[in-house]
C-alpha cells in the first residue's frame, strides 16, 4: 500500500491580536493575507471566520481566535490609504458567532483606537512624524466611508502604551488615546435622522405603537426608553442575555427600526445585517452597581444607556453606539436629550454596565436638517500577541 500523501501544512498569516478600547480582534496588514482574501468575497470570509472559529455551534470559539462574544469576534485589516490627507485604510469585519457571517456593514469604534497604534508599528507612517507627544494618526473608516483622527502618544518613535487613563470595562490603565469622528454619518443614509423625525413610532411585533430616535451617527443605531419595554435602564448582561423573551423582543425591536431606516426591505434580512442598526435603552439618571461591583451615582451621570451588539446586552458600551449617543443627546427632543434632561448639550456622562463614559459632539441645524460635524472620545489600546494565526490550508479551497 503506498504511503498517504502529506496533509498540506496549514496557512501562516502574520498577525496582531490587539485590545482596543473594550474590544478587541485580530489585525492584518491587506499585504499579508493570502492573495484570494486580498479582495472582498467568499475568500476572504472564509478565511476571518476560520480565524476566529466560526461557525461555532457551541459558541465557545475554543478552535480560534475569537473570545465567544460580540466584543471578541473581530478582525481588522488595515492598508496605506490612497485617499488624500490620509494614511492608512482601515476595513472591519464583525465574525458571527453561530453562523457563517461576517458583517461588514458597520465600523468598530472600540478598535478604532488600536488602528492608530497598529498603524504607527508597522511603519504605515513616516518616521519624521513620530515625534515626541502626540502623533495625529488620520484613518479611513472603509465600512462607512468616514475620517477617524486618532492621537496617540509616542516616545522614541514608538507607541506609549502605558499611562494612568481608566476606561471602565477594561481592567487595568493604560495611556489614553483620543478618538476624533469627522462628519460620523454613514454614507448613503441620507441625513442624520433618516426619517426626518427626531422621535418615530414603530409597529413592534407584541409591543404594538413604540416611540424611538432612529440616528445614523456613527452607526445607525434605535434608541428607546427602557421604561416603554419594561426595564430600568440600569440592567447588566445576566439581566438580558439569559432571557430569551427579553432578546427576542429586541430582535423585533431592530428589525423594526432597519425597515423604517430603509437599512433592510423584508423583516427576513435583518439576519443577514446582525452588526447593524444597534439598539440601545435610555433611562434618566438612578443609582446602580456595575458589573465590576463599583457604585454609580446618578448625581454623577446625565443618563443611563444599554445597547446591544450581535443580539446580546453589550458589557459596556460599544464605540460607534458612544458617538450615536453623544450625537441624539446633543440635539433637543430626542429620547436621548429628553433622558439626559432636555436641552442643548455639547456632552454627555452616560452610565453603562461596566461603568460610565464622557463623549461631546458637536452639531448643527443652520441649514436644514440636523448634521453633526464631529465627536470625540477617548479610549486606550494596547497589543496582546505579535506573530502568525494558522489557519488550515483548506480553507481558502
Amino acid at each position: 500500500m503506498l504511503p498517504a500523501p502529506p496533509l498540506p501544512a496549514p496557512l501562516r498569516i502574520p498577525a496582531t491580536y490587539m485590545r482596543g478600547g473594550t474590544s478587541k480582534g485580530v489585525f492584518f496588514r491587506l499585504e499579508d493575507l493570502p492573495p484570494q482574501a486580498q479582495q472582498p468575497g467568499a475568500a476572504r470570509d472564509a478565511l476571518l471566520m476560520r480565524v476566529i472559529g466560526s461557525p461555532d455551534p457551541y459558541a465557545q470559539h475554543i478552535d480560534g481566535m475569537g473570545g465567544a462574544s460580540s466584543s471578541t469576534s473581530k478582525c481588522v485589516i488595515i492598508s496605506p490609504s490612497n485617499r488624500p490627507g490620509h494614511d492608512v485604510d482601515y476595513l472591519y469585519g464583525q465574525v458571527a458567532i453561530g453562523e457563517a457571517l461576517v458583517d461588514w456593514s458597520g465600523n468598530c469604534g472600540n478598535l478604532s483606537s488600536a488602528v492608530g497604534p497598529f498603524a504607527i508599528a508597522n511603519g504605515f507612517i513616516p518616521p519624521e512624524r513620530l515625534q515626541d507627544g502626540l502623533v495625529e494618526v488620520r484613518i479611513w473608516q472603509a465600512n462607512i466611508g468616514k475620517t477617524i483622527l486618532a492621537r496617540v502618544p509616542v516616545q522614541g518613535g514608538q507607541v506609549v502604551e502605558g499611562g494612568d487613563f481608566m476606561l471602565d470595562g477594561v481592567a487595568f490603565p493604560a495611556a489614553e488615546i483620543v478618538l476624533e469622528f469627522i462628519d460620523p454619518v454613514d454614507e448613503g443614509e441620507g441625513a442624520m435622522f433618516p426619517t426626518g423625525q427626531l422621535v418615530d413610532e414603530l409597529d413592534v411585533p407584541g409591543l404594538g405603537r413604540l416611540p424611538a430616535t432612529l440616528i445614523s451617527a456613527g452607526i445607525p443605531t434605535v434608541f428607546v426608553n427602557a421604561a416603554d419595554i419594561g426595564l430600568t435602564g440600569c440592567e447588566l448582561q445576566k439581566d438580558v442575555n439569559a432571557d430569551a423573551q427579553k432578546l427576542a423582543m429586541f430582535e423585533a425591536i431592530r428589525t423594526a427600526g432597519a425597515l423604517r431606516m430603509g437599512l433592510i426591505q423584508r423583516p427576513e434580512e435583518a439576519a443577514q445585517r446582525q452588526h447593524t442598526p444597534k439598539v440601545a435603552f435610555v433611562a434618566p439618571p438612578a443609582d446602580y452597581a456595575a458589573a465590576s461591583g463599583q457604585r454609580i451615582a446618578a448625581a454623577d451621570i446625565d443618563l443611563n444607556v444599554r445597547a446591544l451588539s450581535m443580539g446580546k446586552l453589550h458589557h459596556a458600551m460599544m464605540g460607534t453606539a458612544s458617538v450615536a449617543i453623544a450625537a441624539a443627546a446633543a440635539v433637543p427632543g430626542t429620547l436621548v436629550n429628553r433622558a439626559a434632561g432636555g436641552g442643548p448639550r455639547e456632552s454627555v456622562c452616560f452610565g453603562h454596565p461596566s461603568g460610565t463614559l464622557r463623549v461631546g459632539a458637536a452639531v448643527e441645524n443652520a441649514s436644514g436638517p440636523w448634521t453633526v460635524t464631529k465627536a470625540v472620545m477617548s479610549r486606550s489600546a494596547r497589543v496582546l500577541m505579535n506573530g502568525w494565526v494558522h489557519v488550515p490550508a483548506h480553507t481558502l479551497r
